[in-house]
C-alpha cells in the first residue's frame, strides 16, 4: 500500500446544515489525515474551472449552480491508498445506491446533493489537489 493524497470537498448541502465536523470525524475514524483544509465560496468561474472535465455533460451547469450557492470545504486527505480508501467512504454518487455507513448513504440529500466530491484517480488527485491548494499550504 502506498501513502498519497486526495483532494475532498464537502459541498454547499454538507455546510449549510453543518455536518463538517462529523464527515471530518468519518475520514479520520477511517484512517485518513486531513492535512490541509479551508472553506471557500466558489465563484461560478472557480466552479466551471474545477469541473471543466464535465463541460459537455447534461449536468454541468446544474453542477456549477450548486457548487455556488454556499461555501464548500476543500481538502487534502493523507493515506494509504487515499484515493480509493476516500472512494469507498464517500459511498456511491447516487446516495440511493450507497452502501450502508457512507457519508453520501448518511448525510447527502439527493444525486445532486450527494454531500461529497474526491478524486477520482492519483493523477486527478495531484491536478484537483493544486487547483485549490499550494504545496506551502499542505502539512503533513
Amino acid at each position: 500500500m502506498s501513502v498519497q493524497q486526495t483532494l475532498s470537498i464537502l459541498k454547499p448541502d454538507v455546510t449549510r446544515r453543518n455536518l463538517t465536523g462529523k464527515i471530518n470525524a468519518k475520514i479520520e475514524d477511517a484512517g485518513l489525515r486531513i492535512i490541509a483544509q479551508k472553506r471557500l465560496w466558489l465563484t461560478r468561474a472557480q466552479a466551471e474551472g474545477f469541473y471543466a472535465v464535465h463541460a459537455e455533460r447534461s449536468f454541468f451547469s446544474d453542477l456549477c449552480e450548486f457548487m455556488t450557492t454556499g461555501p464548500v470545504v476543500v481538502q487534502v486527505l493523507e493515506g494509504s491508498d487515499a484515493v480509493v480508501k476516500y472512494r469507498d467512504i464517500m459511498g456511491a454518487t447516487n446516495p440511493a445506491n450507497a452502501a450502508e455507513g457512507t457519508i453520501r448513504k448518511e448525510f447527502a440529500e439527493s444525486i445532486e446533493a450527494n454531500s461529497v466530491h474526491g478524486s477520482d484517480s492519483e493523477e486527478n488527485a495531484a491536478s484537483e489537489i493544486s487547483y485549490f491548494f499550494s504545496r506551502t499550504e499542505i502539512v503533513g
